[in-house]
């Protein structure tokens, strides 16, 4: 069994979390694994900052002048907060789309005062506090900007979701007949490969001089640039994305995704590192990655130290007494084993 982290009620195990680890360097080589390395996986959200690329390479940046915040905002999985929502309605504005033409559909947001307000007013619920409001405000302004249908951006077939699906291929090294397509909760194609793959295209966010077309490397130094610079576009008040790339101060570039998925590069090292937890659920997951990271000996200088929060949560029962704990139960295991074809 593949257990990454143990639950503990008192002083026993009560539940365990079982999980995948890849850690690969920039050159494409498998240096760390744990579990297996190799599962398929939908990398869901954490495709964002692959998926903003195409915004800077089209020129729609450029052209709606995109500031490093929105970028930011274009890899974010938000809480909808008003600086969010303003951001993402900045965006549509500035490419002539109203907020009606996303396809990301609607959800209570994270942050609960804006909801409160909305009750309050008695408004509805709008796609421009979907978390993924940002990243399809993007690619709206991208197919607006090159003259395609933007009725049907969300669409696999669409030039926007087929221009991703190259860059996925080229950052990741994974060929895309071989990648499945799903469909992610807010309705666009979601791609499915190794872990480790996924790990390798961090790597190259966190270390872009390995890549040799021009082009690319400056779209991934301005998406990392953006990411790290505005973390706070990324997630939010309290959110694990923003306080683990503000703790490291531009060092890391990290994102979550759904099901219980992160990748995040070291700038640093040029590493890559993705985690899944196989059973989906939230609980574990910030606490795996700050384990990968300290025994890599990343942060164990103070950064980690700022996320103590996040790696031995504990346990409260409903009066708010703490009556147990979750902690990482795992040791990265050295490989070498290269991901290229």
């Amino acid at each position: 069994m593949n257990v990454v982290a143990n639950v503990y009620r008192g002083e026993k195990v009560e539940s365990s979390h079982l999980g995948h680890i890849a850690v690969v360097n920039s050159e494409g080589t498998l240096l760390y694994s744990y579990g297996d390395p190799f599962r398929l996986t939908y990398a869901r959200s954490s495709m964002k900052p692959m998926q903003t690329i195409p915004v800077i390479e089209t020129g729609t940046a450029d052209r709606y002048q995109l500031e490093p915040a929105d970028l930011s905002l274009c890899c974010a999985s938000h809480s909808g907060e008003p600086r969010h929502r303003s951001r993402a309605m900045s965006m549509l504005e500035r490419a002539g789309q109203p907020e009606e033409v996303l396809q990301c559909g609607t959800h209570v947001p994270r942050d609960e005062e804006s909801y409160k307000q909305l009750i309050r007013e008695g408004k509805p619920l709008t796609p421009i506090y979907s978390n993924c409001s940002g990243k399809h405000s993007g690619m709206i302004a991208t197919a607006t900007h090159m003259g395609e249908d933007v009725a049907t951006y969300h669409l696999p077939e669409h030039p926007v979701q087929q221009r991703i699906l190259d860059v996925v291929e080229d950052m990741t090294g994974y060929p895309k007949d071989k990648i499945y397509m799903g469909t992610d909760g807010c309705g666009v194609p979601v791609h499915q490969l190794p872990l480790a793959n996924y790990a390798w295209a961090f790597a190259k966010l966190a270390k872009p001089e390995v890549i040799s077309n021009p082009t690319r490397q400056q779209a991934v130094i301005r998406v990392t640039d953006a990411m790290t610079a505005h973390p706070e576009m990324v997630g939010g008040n309290n959110r694990y994305c923003t306080d683990l790339m503000t703790a490291f101060k531009g060092r890391i570039v990290g994102k979550a995704g759904a099901e219980s998925v992160y990748c995040l590069g070291d700038r640093q090292t040029g590493l890559g590192i993705a985690v899944k937890i196989e059973d989906g659920g939230p609980r574990a997951i910030n606490l795996v990655v700050n384990e990968v990271l300290r025994q890599l000996g990343i942060g164990i200088d103070g950064p980690l130290n700022d996320l103590a929060e996040y790696t031995n949560p504990a346990i409260t029962n409903m009066s708010g007494t703490v009556v147990g704990r979750i902690e990482a139960a795992f040791t990265l295991s050295a490989t070498e084993k290269s991901l290229r074809a």
